[in-house]
C-alpha cells in the first residue's frame, strides 16, 4: 500500500480556479464580477473581504480620483523620463514613477492617516462628541508636534496656499454618505486651531484628506499608501498615453543636459548634512 503524502495547503479567499473555473472571493468571476463589480468598488473588497456599501464606493473612489494625477509631479517626470530612456518598458516607466510615492508625494496619504489614528488610540476614554471637543484635542495635538519641531502631515500644500479644492469636495462627499468618521473629525479640528499655534494658516492638503477619509472607511493603515499609488497607477499610464502622443520627455531631459555647468568638485565631510 502505498504511503499517503500530505500535500502543504494555502488557503485564500482571493483568486482561485480548477479547469472550468475562476472563483474570486467566494463568487464566480465571469458570472457575478465581470460586468457587475466595478473596479473601485473590487479594489475596496479585494482589500477587506467584504463588499463596500454604494456609499463607500463613492468615497473610496472619490479618494482614487483625487489622487490619480496631480500634473508634472515628480512622479509623472519619472515615469516619462524612464519611458524616453527605455521605451522598450512600459513596466519601467510605470515602476519608477510608482517608486517616487514617498513623504513629500502621495506617501502623505499613509503618513497623514497614521498620525491621525496614533492621536486616536492615545485618547483615554470616549472620543470627542462635537466641534468643541475636536478642537480641544487638535489643538493639543499642533501643540505638540510644535514641542518637538515636527510637522503635522497633510498640513500644507507647495501650490494650493491658499486651500485645496479638494480638501472641502472630499470632506462634503464624506458627510453625504454619512461616513465623517474620526479621522476626518480630527482632521478638519487641526485646519480650524493650527493657525493660533502656528501664527499662519496653512491648507489641508488633498492627499491628508484622503488619508483620513479611507482609514475612516475601516481600510488597514498598512495598506493606504497602496491606494494612493493604485490611483497614480491610472494617472501615470495618462501621463504615458500623452507622451506618446505630445512627447514633452526629450525637451526635459535636454533642458538639464544643454543647461549644466561645472563647477569644483565640495568634498563630503561628516558635517555636510548637519
Amino acid at each position: 500500500m502505498a504511503e499517503q503524502i500530505d500535500r502543504p495547503e494555502y488557503p485564500t479567499a482571493l483568486g482561485a480556479s480548477d479547469l472550468k473555473t475562476i472563483t474570486l472571493l467566494g463568487h464566480d468571476l465571469a458570472e457575478d464580477v465581470m460586468g457587475t463589480v466595478g473596479f473601485g468598488e473590487l479594489a475596496f473588497w479585494l482589500a477587506t473581504q467584504r463588499r463596500p456599501t454604494p456609499g463607500e464606493v463613492r468615497v473610496f473612489e472619490a479618494v482614487l480620483a483625487a489622487l490619480a494625477d496631480h500634473g508634472f509631479t515628480p512622479t509623472a517626470i519619472v515615469t516619462r523620463l524612464t519611458y524616453l530612456s527605455a521605451p522598450d518598458s512600459i513596466q519601467g516607466a510605470l515602476a519608477a514613477g510608482l517608486l517616487g510615492g514617498g513623504s513629500r508625494f502621495l506617501g502623505v496619504t499613509e503618513d497623514s492617516s497614521r498620525f491621525l489614528h496614533d492621536v486616536l488610540s492615545s485618547v483615554d476614554g470616549e472620543l470627542p462628541g462635537d466641534d468643541e471637543g475636536w478642537d480641544a484635542l487638535a489643538l493639543a495635538t499642533v501643540k505638540a508636534q510644535r514641542e518637538v519641531r515636527r510637522f503635522v502631515p497633510g498640513l500644507g500644500h507647495h501650490v494650493h496656499k491658499e486651500g485645496d479644492p479638494r480638501t472641502p469636495r472630499l470632506l462634503q462627499i464624506a458627510r453625504e454618505e454619512d461616513l465623517f468618521g474620526p479621522h476626518l473629525s480630527l482632521f478638519a479640528a487641526i485646519g480650524r486651531v493650527h493657525p493660533q499655534v502656528l501664527g499662519k494658516t496653512l491648507p489641508l492638503n488633498g492627499a491628508g484628506v484622503c488619508g483620513a477619509a479611507l482609514a475612516d472607511l475601516g481600510l488597514p493603515i498598512e495598506l493606504l499608501r497602496g491606494f494612493a499609488l493604485l490611483a497614480r497607477t491610472a494617472g501615470l499610464i495618462g501621463q504615458l498615453a500623452e507622451e506618446l502622443r505630445h512627447p514633452v520627455g526629450t525637451d526635459i531631459f535636454l533642458s538639464v543636459d544643454l543647461n549644466n555647468r561645472s563647477v569644483a568638485p565640495d568634498p563630503y565631510t561628516s558635517d555636510s548634512h548637519a
